[in-house]
């Protein structure tokens, strides 16, 4: 694999800790990712789970967007692949789905959501609410959430890439 991380700095502020660690944890999906072919960025984790790499790059590229866009700036920008009749459409990837379409979205809303979040503190509040919850979040929460969802299905990509070609790393 060829895609070097940083780490995050042992010094920083708590704004340049957190940006620090969620660039972290970007860069470790992409890793996970890193010098595989189309199709085994799409071959399933185990059945009947239809999560795979190339999926599990497509849903931080939604959650990317509905935290940092959505939440945060309170405008429903749509889905990017989930509909109406397929919740899990991020998920569900076929022959016609790539690695340079899945990654170019994600890499845009990555791009995205540092536009939105330049200028802010991280004691700002979002001007969207979630789902799940009628009160606003500060940015503080929504990175520290988004730090967590990475690091989850990190996990995740961890154990699906040591399927395919048995490569293993933190």
């Amino acid at each position: 694999m060829t895609i070097e991380r940083e780490e995050p700095a042992l010094d920083a502020g708590e704004r340049a800790m957190l940006d620090g660690w969620l660039d972290y944890h970007r860069g470790t999906l992409a890793w996970k990712c890193d010098g595989l072919t189309d199709a085994q960025l799409r071959t399933a984790a185990v059945e009947p789970s239809a999560m795979s790499l190339m999926g599990l790059v497509r849903h931080m590229a939604e959650v990317e967007r509905y935290w940092f866009h959505e939440v945060l700036l309170g405008v429903d920008p749509g889905e990017l692949y989930c509909t109406e009749e397929d919740h899990d459409g991020d998920f569900h990837v076929t022959e016609a789905d790539t690695w340079k379409e899945a990654h170019a979205t994600w890499q845009e809303q990555i791009a995205t959501a540092r536009r939105h979040t330049a200028g802010l503190t991280l004691d700002d509040f979002s001007k969207g609410l979630s789902h799940n919850s009628r009160q606003p979040f500060s940015l503080r929460w929504i990175y520290t959430h988004m730090i967590e969802e990475y690091a989850r299905h990190n996990g995740h990509a961890d154990l699906i890439r040591e399927r395919i070609d048995g490569a293993t790393g933190d």
